[in-house]
């Protein structure tokens, strides 16, 4: 993402990811979907960080900064139609708060406006499950270890331009 997005109120920001940001990331990766790949039996310590680091995309990726610290990721890159929202992870110490509902929030009005359904994958039993469904996106498949879910794009209200008199309006 080319422009960097603010809400001051709560000293959160995203600006866009560099090469140099993918080793944290990959670290904040492995910590976070620790325990979901472990219940599933698929965690290991190398894959983990690895499929972060080949699928990384600086163009698409942005940081999550909370008073200028990494607090997480995100990746949001257009595909067949869709926007793809992938590698979003939040440090523990930021979960729980809000942080990551406000930052969906802000990807999804960018995707509303476009016009553009947004999808994504979480893994069976996640807890972020819950957070994507607060914000519309349902199911469309699964597998017994990723779930595959979509939003369609949010119907924006029509302004209609009115003349400053009508007829039949009291003034």
């Amino acid at each position: 993402m080319s422009t960097e997005t603010t809400a001051r109120s709560t000293g959160w920001a995203l600006r866009p990811a560099v090469t140099a940001d993918i080793e944290p990331i990959a670290e904040l990766r492995a910590a976070v979907m620790r325990a979901d790949l472990e219940r599933l039996g698929r965690y290991d310590e190398h894959r983990v960080r690895q499929r972060l680091r080949d699928g990384f995309s600086s163009r698409y990726t942005s940081v999550i900064t909370v008073d200028g610290e990494l607090a997480g990721c995100v990746t949001f890159r257009p595909v067949d139609g869709r926007q793809w929202l992938e590698h979003f992870y939040l440090a523990p110490r930021h979960q729980g708060r809000g942080l990551g509902s406000v930052v969906l929030g802000t990807l999804l009005e960018r995707a509303d406006a476009e016009g553009t359904a947004v999808a994504l994958h979480v893994l069976q039993g996640s807890p972020a499950r819950r957070l994507y469904e607060r914000h519309g996106f349902v199911l469309e498949a699964e597998d017994p270890v990723d779930v595959l879910m979509v939003r369609p794009p949010a119907k924006l209200p029509h302004r209609a331009a009115f003349p400053a008199s009508r007829p039949g309006r009291a003034e």
